[in-house]
């Protein structure tokens, strides 16, 4: 089926500040205003009903772009890529799993967990990440780079090094996980510690990249946020089409809250869903200048010097701010914080249901539990709450953890033995 009955361009990016239009092969990643872009799509020929049935009939199709969770549903992306120009491992396809315990401790009997960490290097930013550097060899980009806290890096130098593209990454020197620094120099990519925080990284590489003919591969730029936004697209195809009444996920730079914005945008108006599920964004309470617009009624645009566990949310200036805005106003959502002791809680829960999480994944559950508590979210409520990350993403975190129960060192004997077998295991 032809998606698209037109000769006009199907896409094209367009400044949410001042409107300027430019062609989608622009590699700019924000408008001359400074504005942040948007990609925008024609309305598919077909809606409601028969584009429900054109993206299901792909779940059982062979071939390597139905084998992801993200060009699954291409038209909706970048349509008129050719499928030789994709780079993609494949990504996506991630889980949807309830977990009675996880459940029980949300105070939610109808908790879902979307686990993003189960993609190619153990986090949600390969979604975003097979369309940016799709579009950076598309665009003639001589090299990629992006600023990080680890997860956009791994995820950056795995699909540069798949693309045949020099990447390079900036980090703050000393305040990343050791699991996520090791996979980023495993895959190539040129690794530059900068004496600073992640918004000093970001600031940085904004202002010399696009001179340097460097593509820049954050979440400012708007074709990872047409990846990103497939998680929802994969979740609500998942429930049937039939969306939860929530959807709870980790914010730190805001990339992901700015895409499930747009994407239950576009599935409303597409027909895929006919209601609008409630988005809240949960931070940590040493990084959450989002939590502190949104008590304000969005006012003022806050910035913070950010300190957490959850290293993957430790932002203080979140660059898709605007966009961020955008979405829990069009979801009449909420942004809430917690703490690292309430982090470290939910993610000590989801750990021993068997799923497993790093500490900024563990930020929306501890989240729906607050929410459920101050009768923000109804306990009778449909939940779908996002694990962004994989639990080796930050082992250290583990190791200093009492409630991990760390390896217990005994002699070489059956008696030995025979009394640790009769010990009971940590946390039962």
């Amino acid at each position: 089926m032809n998606l698209f009955q037109t000769d006009r361009p199907l896409s094209w990016q367009a400044c949410l500040a001042c409107g300027e239009e430019m062609v989608e092969t622009d590699p700019r990643t924000r408008c001359p205003c400074g504005g942040l872009l948007e990609v925008r799509h024609r309305v598919p020929s077909a809606t409601g009903d028969a584009l429900r049935r054109f993206l299901d009939g792909r779940l059982g199709y062979a071939g390597p772009l139905a084998a992801s969770g993200v060009w699954r549903f291409r038209e909706l992306v970048m349509p008129g890529i050719g499928s030789e120009e994709i780079v993609s491992h494949p990504e996506g396809l991630t889980p949807l799993l309830s977990r009675a315990a996880v459940s029980r401790w949300a105070g939610v009997p109808t908790l879902r967990l979307k686990h993003e960490g189960h993609n190619p290097t153990g986090s949600f930013k390969d979604r975003g990440m097979t369309v940016a550097v799709t579009q950076a060899v598309r665009t003639g980009a001589r090299a990629v780079a992006c600023a990080s806290t680890g997860n956009t890096a791994a995820s950056l130098a795995a699909y540069a090094a798949q693309a045949g593209l020099p990447a390079y990454v900036l980090m703050p020197a000393g305040k990343v996980a050791m699991g996520k620094l090791a996979q980023t120099i495993a895959y190539g990519a040129r690794t530059i510690a900068v004496r600073g925080d992640f918004d000093a990284c970001l600031r940085l590489l904004e202002a010399v990249a696009p001179a340097s003919g460097v593509y820049l591969a954050n979440s400012v730029n708007p074709y990872r946020v047409e990846g990103q936004k497939t998680i929802v697209f994969d979740l609500l195809q998942q429930m049937g089409w039939e969306p939860p009444d929530w959807i709870v996920l980790p914010a730190g730079n805001l990339g992901n809250t700015a895409a499930f914005g747009k994407a239950l945008e576009e599935a409303r108006g597409w027909g895929l869903i006919d209601r609008m599920p409630r988005v809240a964004a949960i931070q940590a309470e040493g990084a959450a200048p989002f939590a502190a617009g949104f008590d304000e009624g969005f006012a003022t645009r806050h910035r913070v010097q950010a300190e957490t566990v959850a290293t993957a949310i430790r932002i203080g200036d979140p660059a898709s701010w605007d966009r961020g805005v955008r979405t829990i106003r069009l979801t009449d959502g909420v942004v809430a914080r917690v703490s690292d002791a309430e982090i470290l809680a939910a993610k000590a829960v989801i750990d021993r249901a068997g799923v497993g999480c790093e500490p900024a994944s563990a930020a929306s559950v501890a989240g729906v539990r607050k929410l459920v508590a101050n009768g923000t979210i109804p306990p009778g409520a449909s939940v779908v709450a996002v694990l962004t990350g994989h639990v080796l993403k930050d082992p250290e975190i583990l190791l200093r953890t009492a409630a991990s129960g760390g390896p217990v060192e005994v002699d070489a004997t059956e008696d030995a033995i025979r009394r640790a077998l009769m010990q009971e295991a940590p946390g039962n």
